[in-house]
C-alpha cells in the first residue's frame, strides 16, 4: 500500500475489530447454548481490567491493575454471553468469583487446542481503539503456532 494514501474517512480499523470481537462472542455463545466445550477446546481471554464495564472482585483488581487473562476450561459456571460481553463463574484460590466482561475489553483470546489466536487493541473510554501493551500477569500455558495457520492478528496504526 503506497505510504502517500489519503487517510480513510471510514473507520475499518474499528470495524475489523468489532467484526472480531464477534467472533469471540458467537464461539461463548456456542458454549453457553450447549453447557460445555467441545471436545478439548478451551479458552484463553486476556482482557483490560479497568475497561469501563468490566466488574471483577477487588482483589482481583489489585492483583492485576492492567490487565489478566482468564482460563475456560474444566472449572467454569454460569456463563451468559450478551451483545457487548459476558459474566462467567471462576474459582481463584479455591474462592468463587463472577466476572462480567465487555467484548471491548478483551485484547486476546486463544484456543490452544486448535492453535486459534486472536489480538485486539483495547477500546479507550470514547470507542476509540488504545495501543496493546503486554500484560505482566500469568501468560497461557498453550502458545499459539508462530507460523500463521489459524491466526488472525489485527494491528491497525491510524496517520495522524
Amino acid at each position: 500500500m503506497p505510504s502517500d494514501a489519503p487517510d480513510s474517512l471510514i473507520p475499518y480499523d474499528e470495524i475489523v475489530q468489532e467484526a472480531l470481537r464477534a467472533v469471540v462472542g458467537r464461539v461463548l455463545g456456542e458454549v453457553e447454548s450447549t453447557g460445555h466445550l467441545p471436545g478439548e477446546h478451551h479458552f484463553y481471554i486476556t482482557f483490560k481490567t479497568g475497561a469501563a464495564g468490566v466488574d471483577i472482585p477487588r482483589h482481583l483488581t489489585e492483583r492485576f491493575p492492567d490487565e489478566m487473562t482468564i482460563v475456560i476450561q474444566n472449572r467454569f459456571w454460569d456463563l451468559k454471553v450478551g451483545g457487548d460481553g459476558f459474566e462467567v463463574g471462576l474459582s481463584f484460590n479455591q474462592a468463587p468469583a463472577r466476572l462480567v466482561i465487555p467484548f471491548s475489553a478483551i485484547t486476546g483470546f486463544v484456543d490452544p487446542a486448535v492453535n486459534f489466536a486472536l489480538q485486539f487493541q483495547a477500546q479507550a473510554e470514547d470507542g476509540s481503539l488504545q495501543a496493546h501493551e503486554e500484560a505482566e500477569n500469568d501468560h497461557p500455558l498453550g502458545e499459539p503456532v508462530e507460523d500463521g495457520s489459524n491466526v488472525v492478528a489485527v494491528d491497525f496504526k491510524r496517520k495522524k
